[in-house]
């Protein structure tokens, strides 16, 4: 690649990079305290959460990936924007406020804190790790392929970079401080992606408005790989698709955390709101160029690069100086992307190793903030170096995989530990590991295997059937250990549940 060719992305990768690195060390001078560090101090209003989850929700996989699969195997691939914000719908209804109003700083904390057991929240600290990681992998590797194609910079400086920045911001603020940097990157993810479509599809009215190559594209015969090798395999992979979707985003640690970070239960209701719409606004935009990519790239699709398709389709339909400025754009919008989903999934785990591993190791020879800085290094610095060693893993299916483990173990555990008062401390543990092994092994098989025959429908994507045995072992365990029900379960319900007023009234008094 010329130098000409690569300036465009040299310079959106730095702006992005230096404007990140500015917005969090302004925000380091808010943070001082533990609770800052973690939860922000619980004192971040709902439009800047909200732009904040937008941030770093907007992962790699909605960024790029979703065009991609658009791009391949057509409109059902739209199961996934549509089940990632549907998902939040059941995150209002189920587990926004009462998780809110536990007074918890992670998973692990109110695991704890609703059952009175140490291995409950051990067994979710691993857990935490572990589905973050996942989702980390795709980050990395989504940031390789955004610098090659820019750039044509080899592919392990991508994750690289990320890697730097995202330790450089956690480390300096911690949550407060990238409560501001994810709330810019949402704006400019959605200003990368808007306003390049609208010129991409003044350039495709002004060609005549073509079709895909081989005439009008039906939408309904597009195919899809969930539908390959007949109708009952597609619909159960499409179904299976849906359920991990929907319910995977209550259980992603990085979403979860982000409560903490509200005022009050109904400030928890009303950013999950805001957010569903910023979403909404979002997921317009990725089909535009999918099927923008159906006419002008479709060559992409047939070479096994659909995932570059945001960043390339600029250049191929426009061209010349507005087709380097357009590429610069999607490209400060994907590389923001990274930097987002980066930074939220490793504030994350920091903060699940800093109060379970270092601050329960070192004591009081370290304090929470030093602890969570180092918990903040092992978090980047172990997917980093699996994502460099493990570099062909796809985008979009590594997020959905990721979705699938935690519909599998957090979701049963959130929504019994919210709605349910018989649920024990074996119950959820015995729960959690089903859910764990199931999924776990099947995303193992997903990520090494290439078979598509026979019993491997069921390890493609297993939602379908790990989320409802992880519910039953839970619920069914817990039922034969009904005399392990914590004493304080009702008072801890009754806090989960009643208004803020009602608990400010009997302090009061």
């Amino acid at each position: 690649m010329s130098i000409e060719d690569a300036a465009p992305g040299v310079i959106a990768v730095s702006v992005v990079a230096i404007a990140t690195l500015a917005i969090g060390t302004w925000g380091l001078r808010l943070s001082r305290t533990t609770s800052d560090f973690f939860v922000a101090s619980r004192t971040v209003n709902p439009r800047l959460n909200a732009s904040a989850i937008g941030g770093e929700y907007l992962s790699a996989a909605s960024f790029l990936g979703v065009a991609g699969l658009l791009l391949t195997f057509g409109a059902e691939m739209l199961w996934y924007p549509i089940g990632w914000t549907a998902g939040y719908l059941v995150l209002l209804a189920l587990v926004a406020a009462p998780l809110r109003r536990s007074g918890a700083y992670t998973l692990p904390d109110f695991a704890e804190a609703r059952l009175g057991s140490a291995g409950v929240r051990a067994t979710c600290s691993v857990l935490v790790v572990a589905i973050a990681w996942l989702y980390l992998l795709p980050q990395f590797q989504g940031a390789g392929l955004t610098l090659r194609s820019a750039v044509g910079a080899p592919t392990w400086v991508g994750p690289l970079v990320v890697g730097m920045v995202v330790l450089v911001n956690i480390g300096s603020g911690g949550m407060r401080s990238i409560t501001f940097v994810q709330a810019f990157q949402y704006w400019l993810k959605l200003t990368a992606l808007l306003l390049p479509a609208a010129v991409l599809l003044a350039v495709w009215a002004g060609d005549g408005a073509p079709a895909a190559a081989g005439g009008a594209v039906d939408l309904a015969e597009w195919s899809m790989p969930l539908a390959d090798g007949g109708g009952g395999r597609g619909l159960y992979l499409t179904y299976s698709l849906i359920l991990a979707t929907f319910l995977g985003t209550m259980g992603l640690p990085h979403v979860v955390v982000r409560f903490y970070t509200n005022p009050d239960g109904p400030a928890a209701r009303r950013t999950t709101l805001v957010v569903l719409g910023l979403l909404g606004i979002f997921y317009v935009l990725p089909p535009v160029y999918g099927a923008l990519g159906r006419v002008y790239a479709d060559e992409l699709a047939s070479s096994g690069r659909s995932d570059v398709l945001v960043l390339e389709l600029p250049r191929l339909m426009v061209g010349g100086p507005l087709g380097d400025v357009l590429t610069g754009l999607v490209t400060a919008g994907a590389f923001a992307a990274f930097l987002s989903t980066s930074s939220g999934l490793s504030i994350a785990v920091a903060g699940v190793l800093g109060q379970d591993v270092f601050d329960r190791a070192f004591g009081r020879r370290l304090t929470g903030v030093a602890a969570f800085r180092i918990g903040g290094v092992v978090a980047v610095v172990v997917p980093l170096l699996i994502a460099l060693a493990l570099p062909n893993v796809g985008v979009a299916r590594a997020v959905g995989l990721a979705f699938a483990v935690a519909a599998s173990t957090f979701c049963p555990l959130l929504v019994l530990g919210i709605w349910w008062r018989r649920l024990t401390d074996v119950g959820a543990v015995t729960g959690l590991a089903v859910g764990f092994v199931g999924s776990g092994s099947a995303v193992l098989w997903a990520m090494t295997s290439r078979s598509t025959g026979g019993w491997a429908v069921l390890l493609e994507q297993p939602a379908a059937w790990s989320v409802p045995l992880a519910f039953a072992t839970m619920v069914l365990a817990s039922l034969l250990t009904a005399d392990r029900v914590p004493v304080h379960t009702r008072r801890f319900m009754a806090r989960l549940h009643a208004p803020e007023t009602l608990h400010l009234d009997r302090s009061s008094s």
